[in-house]
């Protein structure tokens, strides 16, 4: 089917202009485009491949080979000077999320270099990206050991493959580009690192703009090619402008004082390490390009700074949202690069300059009046910065409470907290069980102690949290393979079953014996969380959200995905289902209100229904079920005889009761759970804490 054209997509300008500068500056470092589903982030990077410049290669290389300086390593080589080659079109390489180690970086065939002495290898996905692009959706749920290999290929432009002693390297040199959702948690700092832009997009919040979105994605739909044809033009423009831009990249001047204004802004905006410098100072000299100058004004050094630092700030992982952005602005006013007027030709997307800066839906944009410039028609939202927040989310919104839940000390959030009755069913207006109750703020964060299910799991996530066997890590051991051989070779097994076996015609393929690692997965940790009046007493609340905080700063670092639950009045909330959004954990937390009875038990009911439907989704991902609570329950069943609905569950209980006078109801129901407890002052401490009773 035709490509939906580059030129269509409604807004989007600062996207456009990131993936524009990438194409005519490979050595940018690639996108990564940040934003809620359907904002037309998988249709406008397929598109973007239509523009890439075809490139030379040497016929029947597999590993696209420059003819004018192949690569002397390559393993299809050594080429001859003056061999046959041809032209094709840059390729652009779509990395699956349920992709293996094999498809990425190629298949290396164990049983025949064992049993013939021979290097069979199959090139892989960087090999079919090298001098294209590389498309990663959904990057930040791409598995940890794939993200390591891309982080290698990115950074040293090659792809290593070696298992066993027998190796193969190839030249990977490509335009990476990946999409998320945040909603769905964030990617390693380390990859977002290597991406040299980061852009947020969001949907268009103008009723125009949405009609238009829609308008040409049906018109599309009926007839592509019609479409297609109707920007033809505009696209043919746009590829012979990245060409020229591209050949002009070598001979742009970056004067001086432009690059001392980039190392004042890095240094006020407080990243880390050199790499921003340099992205910043390449991306200026793109811009540069791309507007025909031959020398790099502020005007470029302040919109390739906006492009290419919000990510890159050493920051808290639970920062409230808008605070790079904020900073990043602090930076710019300091290094004296937030004046406009120094820039004679403002940043565009391309021809169509000015148009809307949000865009449309994940699967493209419909038909409308016939604007050459691929704008909708109609009024248009005013243009937000590329360092600035998407409309609707939340940023710098104070009445979130999302920053004084983050930042508050205990001292002075507990003073915002009025005592009231345990367990009362306040009527007041604003009371209890008012829509919302007390809200009190968490002080601190710590480091709490570590959480683990003691038990080997099978590896299905990895992680850093609890044991389980993995694709690396400690060997403890060696087994058949059940078919193709997964892992690293146990050469010692291996040679030991040649030998059991008797043949004296050395190592055959059935001898073959793969390694067994244990290393670390990654849990759903599922809390339950008292919001009862018991709990707002004695101003224990904020105490329990200073923990609760904490434990989800924890679980953001081990990779974990995270659920909250809720129980008060008579009946309990999933406030959070089952998401790698840390953040999303942090901002429901910080609106979390106290107050009514204590239904302990409804809490549980609703923490096993959530565990049966996770495992039902993925069985291989195990649950460890922190419930944090002072063991009373003023309302509904006894919550012991939810246990059996617990059964096999890796459970601590923190045990929130303080004062002179203790029931000890919190371990009677750890008893019940068979389940682990530890007193809420306990929490904070460096020993790691194995769930051991737990199955």
């Amino acid at each position: 089917m035709t490509p939906y054209p580059f030129s269509a997509v409604v807004g989007l300008d600062d996207l456009r202009l990131a993936l524009l500068l990438t194409a005519v500056s490979p050595a940018v470092g690639g996108v990564l485009v940040r934003g809620e589903k359907g904002t037309a982030k998988s249709t406008i990077v397929r598109a973007l491949a239509t523009l890439l410049p075809e490139v030379d290669v040497v016929r029947g290389c597999r590993f696209a080979c420059d003819p004018a300086a192949p690569d002397p390593a390559c393993p299809d080589g050594p080429h001859e000077a003056g061999a046959p080659h041809g032209h094709r079109p840059a390729t652009l390489v779509e990395l699956p999320v349920g992709a293996t180690e094999d498809r990425v970086v190629g298949t290396l065939d164990i049983q025949r270099a064992l049993a013939d002495g021979v290097k069979a290898y199959e090139p892989g996905l960087l090999a079919a990206a090298h001098r294209g692009a590389l498309y990663v959706d959904e990057v930040n749920l791409l598995p940890d050991h794939l993200v390591d290999l891309l982080l290698d290929a990115a950074a040293m432009g090659r792809a290593h493959v070696e298992r066993d002693g027998v190796s193969v390297k190839h030249a990977a040199r490509f335009l990476l580009v990946g999409t998320m959702n945040p909603e769905e948690g964030e990617p390693r700092p380390q990859l977002v690192d290597r991406f040299g832009l980061v852009v947020t997009v969001a949907a268009p919040r103008d009723a125009v703009q949405r009609a238009e979105v829609v308008r040409r994605r049906l018109a599309y739909e009926r007839d592509a090619d019609v479409f297609a044809a109707r920007f033809a033009d505009e696209e043919r423009e746009l590829a012979a402008r990245i060409l020229i831009a591209r050949r002009a990249v070598p001979a742009v001047v970056l004067p001086d004082a432009e690059l001392d204004r980039i190392a004042r802004i890095c240094l006020a905006y407080g990243v880390d390490g050199m790499r921003a410098d340099i992205v910043v100072a390449r991306c200026a000299v793109a811009l540069a390009a791309w507007h025909g100058r031959g020398t790099v004004t502020g005007g470029d050094v302040r919109d390739a700074a906006r492009l290419a630092l919000p990510h890159r700030r050493r920051k808290d992982p639970l920062d409230p949202p808008g605070t790079d952005e904020d900073r990043l602005e602090e930076a710019l006013s300091q290094a004296g690069a937030d004046d406009p007027d120094d820039d004679p030709n403002p940043s565009d997307g391309g021809p169509s300059d000015g148009g809307p800066t949000d865009g449309g839906p994940s699967d493209g944009s419909g038909d409308g009046p016939d604007k050459s410039d691929g704008r909708g028609s109609g009024s248009q939202a005013p243009r937000s910065g590329p360092g600035s927040s998407p409309p609707g989310s939340g940023a710098g919104d104070s009445g979130s409470g999302f920053d004084d839940a983050t930042r508050a000390d205990n001292s002075g959030a507990e003073g915002q907290l009025t005592d009231q009755p345990a367990d009362a069913d306040d009527k007041r207006p604003g009371g209890a069980n008012a829509s919302g109750g007390q809200q009190a703020q968490a002080g601190s964060v710590y480091r709490p102690k570590t959480l683990r299910i003691a038990a080997r799991g099978e590896g299905g996530h990895a992680g850093r949290r609890s044991p389980a066997f993995a694709r690396r890590g400690r060997v403890v051991g060696s087994r058949i393979p059940q078919g193709r051989l997964r892992g690293a070779a146990h050469l010692p097994a291996t040679l030991r079953a040649a030998i059991h076996r008797g043949g004296a015609d050395g190592v055959q393929a059935r001898d073959l014996r793969e390694a067994v690692h244990v290393g670390r997965e990654a849990n759903l940790v599922l809390f339950v969380v008292d919001a009862s009046g018991s709990m707002a007493a004695r101003k224990r609340m904020t105490v329990v959200k200073t923990a609760v905080l904490s434990l989800l700063r924890d679980a953001y670092q081990r990779r974990d995905r995270i659920g909250m639950i809720t129980f008060r009045g008579r009946s309990a909330e999933q406030v959070l289902p089952p998401t790698s959004s840390h953040e999303v954990g942090v901002m429901r937390l910080a609106s979390l209100r106290t107050g009514g009875r204590t239904p302990l038990a409804a809490g549980l009911s609703a923490a096993a229904t959530t565990i049966a439907t996770e495992r039902r989704r993925d069985p291989r991902r195990r649950p460890l079920l922190i419930v944090v609570t002072d063991g009373r329950a003023t309302s509904g069943p006894d919550p012991v005889t939810l246990a059996p609905a617990l059964a096999g569950v890796a459970t601590v209980v923190v045990d929130c009761e303080s004062g002179p006078i203790r029931l000890g109801l919190a371990r009677r129901l750890a008893a019940a759970l068979h389940a682990d407890v530890m007193p809420l002052d306990a929490l904070s401490a460096t020993p790691t804490t194995p769930l051991g009773r737990a199955a």
